[in-house]
């Protein structure tokens, strides 16, 4: 991996985890976010990726590979994610301290995936890596709060809140570097990882973000910030 890479990738990784201690910060101050936020912050950062998906990383996915391949490996991660969704379930815990625990334990399984993602769109070269940071920073920023609010009601003190948060994104870091240098191995293997993390990103979107942000939020404010976070997808996969 060259010297510019690597330093594309640990800028990268800061940046991703930005979101997650934005969230957490943003529990300590709001200390029980509003549903409405909540469902409207998911909503957007779901469209937002699902356009950078649909119009960025399978295109790309597409010009390293065949299109059967990238079929192939897109549904492979669509099932891999979707064994692992089943199996770490944080929706049905109970509050406080045990729903932190439980949610960090889930969320950083689920960050590791994210960081190859990410990984694997700096290694395509261009712009990609960068938007696949924002986006997952965005995602990420509930994910912090889901971390944090719970701990605040268990009066955890501020500091040990902030350091259990940056834990819980840790894994989104390790992935990124994980993915980067998978990637790099051959032009063949870049387009399997980008169909491969395409399938992921889809399932997360429409198999949870979409349905969690209107879950949390049954109105208007969950549907424009899907329908707006697509619109800024369009332009970033446009202007980046």
């Amino acid at each position: 991996m060259s010297k510019n890479m690597i330093l594309i990738v640990l800028i990268g990784s800061v940046v991703s985890l930005i979101g997650t201690m934005t969230g957490a910060l943003l529990g300590v101050i709001v200390k029980r976010p509003s549903n409405k936020l909540l469902g409207g912050i998911i909503g957007f950062a779901g469209g937002l990726m699902l356009a950078v998906v649909v119009f960025d990383l399978i295109p790309e996915a597409l010009t390293k590979w065949n299109f059967a391949g990238t079929l192939v490996f897109c549904i492979l991660g669509i099932i891999i994610i979707a064994i692992i969704d089943n199996k770490i379930n944080i929706n049905s815990m109970d509050k406080h301290a045990k729903v932190a625990f439980m949610a960090a334990l889930g969320l950083m399984i689920h960050n590791f995936p994210e960081g190859i993602i990410m990984g694997c769109g700096f290694a395509a070269g261009g712009t990609l890596g960068i938007k696949m940071s924002i986006i997952i920073a965005i995602h990420d920023i509930p994910e912090g709060i889901a971390v944090s609010a719970p701990l605040i009601a268990s009066r955890v003190r501020i500091s040990k809140i902030l350091f259990y948060t940056f834990i819980t994104a840790f894994p989104t870091a390790i992935g990124t570097w994980i993915g980067a240098y998978i990637a790099n191995i051959s032009v063949n293997v870049l387009g399997a990882c980008l169909s491969f993390a395409s399938g992921i990103m889809l399932y997360v979107v429409c198999g949870e973000m979409i349905p969690e942000s209107s879950k949390l939020w049954d109105g208007i404010t969950s549907t424009i910030g899907v329908l707006g976070g697509i619109m800024m997808g369009l332009f970033m996969v446009r202007m980046l």
